[in-house]
């Protein structure tokens, strides 16, 4: 991997120059315009301070950018991880955050050395799309009490919207004012600008200027510490196996999701460049990055698709992009942190509903409610409801259970055909034999534990046959429970002087009936072989 590691750099930096370092720096002056009140937002709805998300975005675009597995990755605090956090934070408070960015950190180091990224790759993309969607209400309606300058009460969707009748919903026209101000200057801002002045950032000073300005109060960001470490951070003395014991299922739920949107990441970036992730490498770096986070106060982090993308559109090169973009924040931090503390939480919550909206996957929902595929709709209806009935952990759990068990019910649907010998054309050639007695059986699909009880029935319901060929060439492979019950059928048949005849199997299916001692049922390498060695009934 480190050999690896050094021939991408030399690749990466070959005829690096000063114009390369120029075009990385205004690129990253992108991206950080736009990792700025991302950060703040994604941190303050995690239930930190606002200062949690930049130390994570400054150490992020360091660490990960340094060490990761492309040139074009930008890191930071994700709305993915939103909905994992709040929950977290509503019961434990600021010390479950961090040990469960901690777990989550050896989970992702792990996964990057057992190639984790390809258990990924197998979730169904319905269940992924219910993910999203569900992260994307959690942030949408965790941010509602910001917009509107209302309370709830609550941890999961359901329990914050069942809050508002039993505690009333009290909202205040000040905060609205500037959350929706900020939702129409994003929503209304030229695209041809992005590229130059994010929407995002523009909102944020027009609603904070204004709040200099006008009389009234609202609430604010707070004082942003002129400091790399936090006072809430991390210790060695919290992580004891009571300390942990709570947050290891949530631990996982957070390194499947930071998995996820770094390797979606990885793919848009992809698009755009041409230039392939090496995913072991970049969970690798994103599991370094978030075992360092909670030791300065951060907030756990992952791959970012759309600073990473401004940062490829800005004419960003090289990874040097993170690394600049990191120092920037840092440099914002040191000089502006006054200015920054006095931002309206509701302007943060504005800016955190428009891409709670963009992340959904409009076009793929569309498309399977269009064609009416059924099993991603229910795969994405069941994922979603979930995130709302309970919580984003649970949900993880349910919708990758769905998915197993759609497998299983898939892979079980084993199509057994059955026919008689005909004795003037069979399989394109003649044969001269008159074997009324023989019945020729074509087996499609998976043989395994789910599957094996309907092909035993569909054998057993084989009337007036001594002879049954079993053509295996469409069975790819065959599991402990089918074997044991095949065997099983060849005994009960043998004593009711039924022969059974096997022909055409895959090699992995020839293995196991060589494991298993299938030598008293002959074994042939076509239907024809077989039906050849059946001897003519006078």
């Amino acid at each position: 991997m480190i050999k690896q590691y050094i021939s991408d750099l030399k690749q990466e930096f070959r005829g690096y120059s000063g114009q390369g370092v120029a075009k990385d720096f205004l690129a990253s002056l992108n991206v950080a315009a736009v990792a700025l009140p991302l950060s703040l937002a994604f941190a303050i709805a995690s239930g930190l301070e606002g200062a949690a998300g930049l130390i994570t975005a400054i150490i992020a675009g360091i660490v990960v950018g340094i060490l990761g597995g492309s040139s074009f990755g930008i890191s930071g605090p994700s709305g993915a991880m939103v909905a994992v956090l709040f929950p977290i934070a509503s019961q434990f408070g600021v010390e479950g955050i961090f040990i469960t960015s901690f777990l989550a950190a050896i989970i992702l180091i792990i996964a990057s050395f057992l190639k984790g990224g390809k258990i990924v790759a197998i979730i169904p993309s319905a269940v992924i799309t219910g993910f999203t969607s569900g992260i994307a209400l959690h942030i949408a309606f965790g941010q509602i009490d910001n917009f509107f300058g209302t309370t709830s009460h609550g941890t999961t969707i359901y329990g914050r919207i069942a809050s508002y009748f039993t505690h009333g919903f009290a909202l205040q026209w000040q905060p609205l004012f500037f959350g929706l101000l900020v939702v129409l200057i994003m929503a209304l801002w030229p695209e041809k600008f992005s590229k130059y002045f994010p929407g995002s950032l523009a909102g944020i000073i027009v609603a904070l200027v204004l709040n200099m300005i006008f009389p009234f109060k609202v609430a604010e960001v707070g004082l942003i510490k002129r400091s790399l470490i936090l006072p809430e951070r991390l210790s060695f003395n919290m992580l004891t196996w009571q300390g942990i014991k709570p947050f290891i299922l949530p631990a996982f739920s957070l390194a499947l999701l930071g998995m996820i949107t770094t390797l979606l990441c990885g793919a848009a970036g992809t698009k755009l460049t041409k230039e392939k992730m090496n995913g072991e490498r970049e969970l690798l770096a994103q599991g370094i990055a978030n075992l360092i986070f909670p030791f300065f106060g951060g907030i756990p982090g992952c791959g970012a698709v759309a600073r990473s993308i401004i940062g490829i559109k800005s004419g960003g090169k090289t990874r040097m992009v993170a690394v600049f973009h990191a120092l920037v924040l840092l440099l914002l931090i040191l000089l502006l942190s006054p200015i920054i503390a006095q931002i309206p939480l509701s302007a943060l919550a504005g800016v955190l509903m428009v891409p709670a909206w963009r992340m959904n996957d409009w076009k793929s929902i569309r498309r399977s409610y269009k064609q009416r595929y059924a099993v991603p709709i229910i795969q994405f209806l069941v994922t979603l409801l979930a995130t709302v009935i309970f919580n984003l952990t649970i949900a993880v759990v349910i919708g990758v259970g769905l998915s197993v068990l759609i497998f299983v019910f898939r892979s079980a649907s084993l199509e057994v055909t059955v026919a008689n010998i005909d004795s003037r054309h069979e399989l394109g050639r003649n044969i001269s034999k008159e074997i009324s007695e023989v019945r020729l059986v074509y087996v499609t699909g998976q043989l395994f534990f789910g599957s094996k009880d309907s092909f035993i029935k569909a054998l057993e319901e084989i009337d007036g046959a001594t002879t049954i060929i079993l053509s295996l060439r469409g069975v790819p492979s065959i599991d402990h429970g089918a074997m044991l019950a095949l065997k099983e059928l060849h005994s009960r048949f043998k004593e009711r002087n039924i022969k059974m005849i096997f022909c055409a199997l895959q090699p992995q299916v020839l293995a196991q009936f060589n494991r298993w001692d299938f030598s008293e049922a002959p074994i042939y390498n076509n239907a024809v072989e077989a039906i050849d060695s059946i001897p003519i009934k006078r």
